[in-house]
């Protein structure tokens, strides 16, 4: 191919072929922005450079490249924020729950106890009226109950604790997870803010 002669020429088709190379990156590097988003993969320079095939130093000092991904950017950690707000309600809510009805539970096993206990006093002051009167064959059914009642505290007893137990866990997890949410939230905070403060690398000369 024969270059114009008129150096005049040849430099606007050197302008406009430079152009062309510009459209066709930025044209990447907005395709490379709906990737990301559509695989729900975190937004950032360092992504975008990989997907679209363009280095960092382009994103930066291109205006336009620069502005559609600190846009994309922003709306990711804006969006990442909010489905962690929606994360952070359905966990408190699942422990809230799983603590109130570890906590029904024990209520209905102590009223459980309260009860057997009551049987238990009852089935004695009969046995020993019924000793007094020497009624053998009845003492000894009665004492048989009272014994199988006294196995079923002790089983009920043994629940108890493992209620407990498993309601001192509930709220060990959920006193984690509000710990854990309020550190991300303050993470997510902080990079967000160094980001938008983050001062943009120096522009160097076109063509450099």
């Amino acid at each position: 191919m024969t270059l114009p002669a008129d150096p005049t020429v040849r430099t606007a088709a050197a302008i406009a072929a430079r152009h062309r190379r510009t459209e066709a990156m930025i044209e990447r590097v907005a395709e490379a922005i709906d990737r990301l988003r559509r695989e729900r993969s975190v937004v950032s320079f360092a992504a975008v450079a990989r997907r679209a095939g363009v280095s960092r130093t382009f994103l930066y000092e291109n205006p336009v490249a620069r502005q559609r991904v600190s846009g994309a950017v922003e709306r990711d950690i804006g969006h990442r924020h909010a489905d962690n707000n929606d994360l952070q309600r359905q966990d408190e809510q699942s422990w809230r729950e799983r603590a109130l009805n570890a906590e029904e539970a024990l209520k209905a096993a102590h009223a459980e106890i309260r009860s057997q206990r009551s049987s238990i006093g009852d089935l004695l002051g009969h046995i020993r009226d019924l000793e007094a009167d020497d009624a053998l064959h009845t003492v000894g059914r009665l004492t048989a109950d009272n014994t199988a009642l006294q196995q079923r505290v002790r089983e009920l007893l043994q629940q108890n604790r493992l209620v407990e137990e498993r309601l001192q866990a509930a709220r060990s997890n959920a006193r984690f997870m509000d710990k854990r949410i309020a550190e991300l939230e303050v993470d997510i905070l902080e990079r967000s803010t160094t980001l938008s403060t983050a001062p943009s690398p120096p522009c160097r000369p076109a063509g450099a």
